[in-house]
Order: C-alpha cells, then sequence, then structure tokens
C-alpha cells in the first residue's frame, strides 16, 4: 500500500504540471513546423509562377519578366536557439514557465486566474477523457455497481479538497514555484501529499470488495493515474507575485 500512495502523490504532481509541459511542448513544435515550412511555400509559389508564365512570343521584342517573389509565411520563434545546450535550453524553459504560470507585475488573482486556468484546462481535457473511458472499462469488468461507483466520487470529493488546501500552502510558501526549479521542494511535497491521498486507498476498499479491486488492477486500471488528472486543478490559488 506504500508504493501505491507514493505513486499516487507523484502521479497528482505530474497532473498538475502536465498542462504546463504541453503547453510548452506545443508551443515549440508550432515554431519548429514554422521553421520547416516557411522556405517550401515561397518555392512552391515560385515554381507556380514559372509554370504559368506565358511564352515568349516569336516576334523580336523582349517577353514581360515574371516576377516569382512570393511573401513569406509567417513564421514563430525558433524552438531552439543556434548552438544551444540541453542546459540552455532547460534554463530558457524555466524562464518562459515564469512568465507564463507566474504573476505577471500588477496582475490580480481574477486577472492571472483569467489567463492561466483555460490553459490548464485545456492540458488536461485528454487525459481526463482518457481517464474516465479507462474507469468505465475497468468498473464494467469489476462489475461495480452504479450506487458503487457513486460513493466512490463522494469519497474522493473530500479527498480533492485536502488535496487543494494542502498544494495552495505549498505554492504559498514556495514549495512549489512557477519561478524556480525546486526540484527538493517538489520531492518534499509528493512525500507529504501522499500522505494524504493514503486515506483514498482506505476508503475504496471500504467501499469496493477485494475482488473488485483486484479485478479493476488486473485490467490495467490504476486509481493513483485517474485522481491525478482528475484532481481540480483549476481551483488552485494564483501564486504570490515574484519577490
Amino acid at each position: 500500500m506504500s508504493g501505491a500512495t507514493r505513486l499516487l502523490g507523484v502521479t497528482s504532481v505530474v497532473g498538475l504540471s502536465l498542462s504546463l509541459w504541453l503547453y510548452l511542448e506545443n508551443r515549440s513544435l508550432r515554431g519548429e513546423l514554422a521553421g520547416k515550412t516557411s522556405a517550401p511555400i515561397g518555392i512552391t509559389a515560385a515554381s507556380t509562377a514559372a509554370r504559368v508564365a506565358p511564352p515568349a512570343p516569336s516576334a523580336p521584342r523582349t517577353a514581360p519578366a515574371v516576377r516569382t517573389t512570393a511573401t513569406p509565411a509567417p513564421a514563430l520563434p525558433p524552438s531552439e536557439a543556434p548552438g544551444e545546450t540541453r542546459m540552455d535550453r532547460r534554463a530558457r524553459r524555466t524562464g518562459e514557465l515564469a512568465e507564463t504560470f507566474g504573476r505577471l507585475d500588477g496582475e490580480t488573482e481574477d486577472d492571472y486566474k483569467a489567463r492561466v486556468l483555460p490553459m490548464i484546462s485545456a492540458g488536461l481535457l485528454m487525459p481526463r477523457l482518457r481517464a474516465e473511458e479507462q474507469r468505465k472499462i475497468a468498473e464494467d469488468k469489476a462489475h461495480v455497481t452504479p450506487e458503487q461507483s457513486a460513493k466512490l466520487d463522494k469519497a474522493f470529493d473530500q479527498i480533492y479538497s485536502d488535496v487543494l488546501d494542502f498544494t495552495n500552502k505549498a505554492v504559498t510558501d514556495g514549495q512549489l514555484s512557477p519561478y524556480e526549479r525546486n526540484v527538493a521542494g517538489w520531492l518534499e511535497y509528493a512525500g507529504g501529499l501522499g500522505g494524504i491521498l493514503n486515506d483514498a486507498n482506505g476508503q475504496i476498499g471500504k467501499i469496493l470488495e477485494p475482488s473488485q479491486v483486484r479485478a479493476m488492477y488486473d485490467s490495467g486500471f490504476e486509481w493513483s493515474e485517474y485522481l491525478g488528472v482528475k484532481a481540480p486543478w483549476e481551483q488552485l490559488k494564483a501564486p504570490p507575485p515574484r519577490r
């Protein structure tokens, strides 16, 4: 049980950071795609202009010049600077994380939530849909009744409330910060979160029969992954302004 608890704590941290990672990766991929497609667009336009140009007349007069200049497509900044090392890229992304998910100068709590929370919801949309589908399949195989499933959801409400309170405190105290890499703080947070989420395992065991718990596990379903992405991370408070 202790191993499952630690995993539950770690995956909850992953659930919170997943949307941040997806945002930065998606931004990098768009930059790479724009860089790769801008040149072929220009070449294709020039080639097309050359093909449709009328042939020069036989009379000894100068044929009109064909303009092959194409307006380049707008491109995002390159995802990696020339000669950028892995460490350079890591430092750059730390700065991007602070600029995107830290409090801007003069930004209120409401302004911050309006700017950032939609990105978190978008990043977790597909993982949450997959988690719901996997839970339904696993519950069907374990013959979990609708009444049991509703009891599980009710038990998770209190777990999520405790998780949000604990996480908000960690953010306020700087243990979880968008402004710096604090690996030790992340690990400490995951360990403390595991203690809170240990109650989830006990609640599940009180609602489901041991054979049902085993059947869901054998189907490939993990409660730790489910709770990690289903926690209402959008309800977190904004981090304090950069000091």
